[in-house]
């Protein structure tokens, strides 16, 4: 009897292994550590995978191309079934993209689009020309103008790094709904940096945001001109705009800081927003893109029908994509958005 059931036992264990082994093993390659967001949407989208079976291969590359080709490489020669890639350039994975479909290996692309290749199969994505949308809504917002006021103010703009996909599509968004005032006369641009590429921040580097901003403050309101708002698209920039800011006196006496907007609701930009100082940030709820990631990626690896409600223009197909929704964050509605949903521990903002 004793046998029978020791028999029976390694007969069951066997069984679950095999059925974990056919759920498949997917790799997760995100780009740094170094943005608390890319942490949460690594851990989620591999607890949502563990969840189902899946067996996960989470890497993080350091901001460092040639680290993610190699950690995405080596995912491959592990026999991943499937890859979901929130990539640091989406044009450099190219060859190993090739190599995967090759190996009938599923793509995902996560948050950043992979661009000027055909074989990517998928887009979990935020809408980001909307997101550049509700920022430069946000600062119209801060401005007064949508309550009527009528300017003139004067503001400055910021992009992320040019070798995200994401970036000229948030830019793009904003001034969609900045361009007329503009046009108008209602929003000024002393320092006449308009273009994307006058705009963009290398790497989404803080630093270079507050060396840029020490510049622009320099250059352009050293005569007692005042800048009333910058559009920032990160909220890492946004705390290096806003030291430039203070280190010349904004935030004291009669000279108030400008209206920053920002994104991902990091907890040191929302401490900030607490404190009076950033303005808005734009909340990404990365643990609803993970469940949209990890549905595309199961149902592909199913092979069911796969859910999406767009398609995005890579430069050599149209991706097939599922697209979420973005909410406006300031200090009226974070406690609701954030701290009560469970988002962010209010340990962490005293």
């Amino acid at each position: 009897m004793k046998k029978t059931l020791a028999l029976l036992m390694v007969l069951l264990l066997a069984v679950g292994a095999a059925a974990v082994a056919e759920t498949g093993r997917v790799g997760i390659a995100m780009p740094t550590r170094s943005s608390e967001r890319w942490i949460h949407d690594g851990d989620n989208l591999k607890a949502g995978l563990e969840a189902l079976g899946y067996k996960c291969d989470l890497q993080y590359a350091e901001d460092d191309v040639d680290a993610q080709i190699a950690q995405v490489e080596n995912m491959l020669t592990k026999g991943v079934d499937a890859l979901i890639i929130a990539s640091i350039d989406g044009s450099t994975l190219t060859n190993v993209l090739k190599h995967a479909k090759e190996l009938g290996v599923i793509v995902v692309a996560y948050d950043r689009l992979l661009v000027n290749t055909p074989d990517v199969d998928y887009f979990a994505t935020f809408d980001s020309i909307a997101i550049g949308e509700l920022q430069a809504t946000s600062l119209l917002t801060g401005l007064g103008v949508l309550d009527g006021a009528k300017g003139p103010f004067n503001i400055e703009l910021f992009a992320g790094s040019l070798d995200d996909s994401n970036t000229p599509l948030y830019f793009d968004g904003a001034m969609n709904i900045l361009k007329p005032y503009i046009d108008s006369g209602v929003l000024v641009i002393p320092s006449g940096q308009t273009e994307l590429s006058q705009c963009a921040t290398e790497g989404w580097d803080a630093l270079k945001a507050q060396a840029r901003m020490d510049n622009l403050i320099s250059a352009n309101y050293s005569g007692g001109e005042i800048c009333h708002g910058v559009l920032s698209p990160y909220d890492g920039l946004s705390i290096g705009i806003l030291s430039a800011a203070k280190a010349v006196g904004y935030g004291t006496g009669d000279l108030p800081l400008p209206v920053v907007t920002g994104q991902d609701c990091e907890v040191t930009s929302i401490k900030s927003m607490i404190a009076g100082e950033q303005y808005s940030s734009i909340f990404n709820n990365t643990s609803s893109l993970a469940k949209v990631a990890v549905e595309l990626t199961t149902q592909a690896l199913s092979g069911g029908q796969v859910e999406t409600n767009s398609v995005y223009p890579n430069g050599a197909k149209d991706v097939p994509a599922m697209g979420i929704d973005a909410v406006i964050i300031t200090i009226d509605n974070y406690q609701a958005e954030l701290v009560d949903s469970g988002y962010i521990n209010p340990d962490l903002l005293k």
